[in-house]
């Protein structure tokens, strides 16, 4: 479904991605791990074209996204992507969130695109909700929401950059909850996380990066029991002591 071939980038002269490669089949869930800097938000932007890249090649469902004639604006109608601070839009209901892509690139009829909103909302358990502005929702309810958006376009993938980073510690779980459930259910998921347990319970491989290069790509019961890089077994030991 998502296959990464030799990708770098650079920033000016910075080099912030070097030589990656990877992939995640369909139904699969790829956890993405390592420290702040790593690169891991860049490549998954580079996913589904948020940001350009310089070398190597990337394909989603066979489309290659940094070919000049792809038409970017449908592949990411394909991809749902959920962001670390929401990006909801505050004028808008909970509602008139999630119908407004639908309409706009989906070109659903206004009724069709809010019953699809409200099936989505009482899946993320926020139906009552639909009324209401972000600016009354938790972080944790405000980041269901913008699952239900992506889920609203009908994705073929979805990726996520560190959806619980930005949460109290007694959101996290709701979000997570909402994310095991999508991944029982065979969604193609990339995960940049340090909720190792969610890497544990559902991924299918985990990918740890460092100063731009995957360092470490194995299946989770490899890379928890011996990941193969010594700075992956550094990182683990940090995040797991604790």
């Amino acid at each position: 479904m998502i296959e990464v071939e030799n990708v770098s980038k650079w920033f000016g002269d910075f080099q912030v991605l070097d030589d990656c490669s990877t992939q995640v089949d369909k139904g699969q869930v790829v956890v993405v791990c390592g420290p702040s800097g790593s690169g891991k938000s860049t490549l998954v932007k580079c996913v589904n074209g948020l940001e350009p890249f310089q070398e190597g090649i990337i394909t989603v469902n066979g489309v290659s996204v940094g070919a000049e004639d792809t038409n970017l604006p449908k592949l990411r109608s394909q991809i749902g992507m959920v962001f670390q601070n929401f990006e909801l839009f505050p004028h808008m209901t909970v509602l008139e969130n999630i119908c407004l892509s639908q309409m706009k690139v989906l070109k659903r009829e206004k009724d069709e695109a809010e019953e699809r909103g409200m099936k989505l909302l009482d899946r993320v358990d926020l139906i009552d909700q639909a009324a209401k502005h972000p600016a009354h929702l938790s972080g944790g309810q405000a980041q269901r929401v913008a699952i239900a958006r992506a889920l609203a376009m009908d994705p073929i993938a979805m990726l996520f950059d560190e959806p619980t980073s930005a949460l109290d510690p007694e959101m996290i779980n709701e979000v997570l909850d909402v994310m095991v459930t999508l991944a029982q259910e065979g969604m193609t998921m990339m995960v940049i996380t340090h909720e190792m347990g969610f890497a544990k319970q559902v991924a299918d491989r985990v990918v740890f990066m460092d100063e731009g290069r995957i360092e470490d790509d194995a299946g989770k019961d490899e890379f928890f029991g011996e990941p193969r890089g010594g700075r992956a077994r550094l990182f683990l030991s940090k995040i797991l002591t604790h």
